[in-house]
């Protein structure tokens, strides 16, 4: 029977968040604990990258994690941004965290509503003749370049920070008793075994968000018992409500 559950991510900081409705509802405790971290690159790894960042007229943003490093990196190499730089981002709350630095002004910041870049391409397309920045963590893959080329936008993909394995203390180690393991990046996965090397998985669920987090359990010759989207279930919050139900005692 399935009493705690470990979620690979941050605790939510709104309290409508389905995650509580969960453990209310089935009387689990949930713990938040991030399998990884994001750390920044400094200058002098940013440089090897040979990319000035003056060369383009629009940044493409796809998370708060973006945009911290990309004005952290712009203020250590002492780049002063154009007033009129233009932003796009993946949704809302991401273009409206650049106000934390940036003064926000309707004309030059735009963003879709779904949270995939797809959303984004008609107003990139409508800026066609723009030079497109568009920093990445380490670990990502071809899909926005591709993307991006398939409009024959002017765009440069550039590393401007790192995922890395949020280690464990040895008192988090001696107290890893979960009945469940929720995961949500590839990197997540990598971090388990790096952190628990004689992991056994027994009688432990694993659940997962996304097809490359999934292919990187079975990877790990680890048994997957949830997996999320699905047409049914598009939400990990959705998925996990289902799971819990159907394996009530």
């Amino acid at each position: 029977m399935i009493k705690k559950i470990l979620v690979s991510q941050p605790k939510p900081t709104s309290e409508k968040s389905p995650y509580f409705d969960i453990a209310s509802r089935f009387g689990v405790e949930l713990i938040f604990r991030p399998f990884i971290k994001v750390e920044g690159m400094s200058a002098r790894e940013f440089r090897t990258q040979k990319i000035n960042i003056l060369d383009h007229t629009a940044v493409v943003f796809t998370s708060r994690h973006a945009i911290d490093h990309f004005f952290t990196l712009a203020k250590e190499m002492r780049i002063t941004i154009p007033e009129d730089m233009k932003y796009f981002c993946v949704t809302e709350t991401i273009a409206l965290y650049i106000q934390k630095y940036v003064q926000y002004r309707k004309r030059k910041v735009f963003f879709g509503s779904t949270g995939h870049i797809n959303d984004l391409l008609p107003a990139m397309v409508k800026h066609k003749t723009e030079k497109y920045l568009v920093p990445m963590s380490d670990v990502h893959n071809d899909s926005i370049a591709n993307l991006l080329d398939s409009k024959k936008l002017q765009h440069t993909e550039c590393v401007m920070y790192k995922t890395v394995s949020n280690d464990f203390t040895e008192e988090e180690v001696k107290n890893f008793d979960y009945d469940m393991l929720i995961f949500f990046s590839p990197s997540g996965i990598e971090s388990l075994t790096k952190n628990f090397p004689n992991f056994n998985q027994g009688n432990i669920a694993i659940g997962t968000f996304g097809p490359a987090t999934a292919k990187a359990v079975h990877d790990a010759g680890l048994r997957l018992d949830l997996e999320a989207p699905s047409e049914k279930y598009p939400s990990m919050t959705g998925a996990l409500q289902h799971y819990l139900l159907m394996n009530e005692d």
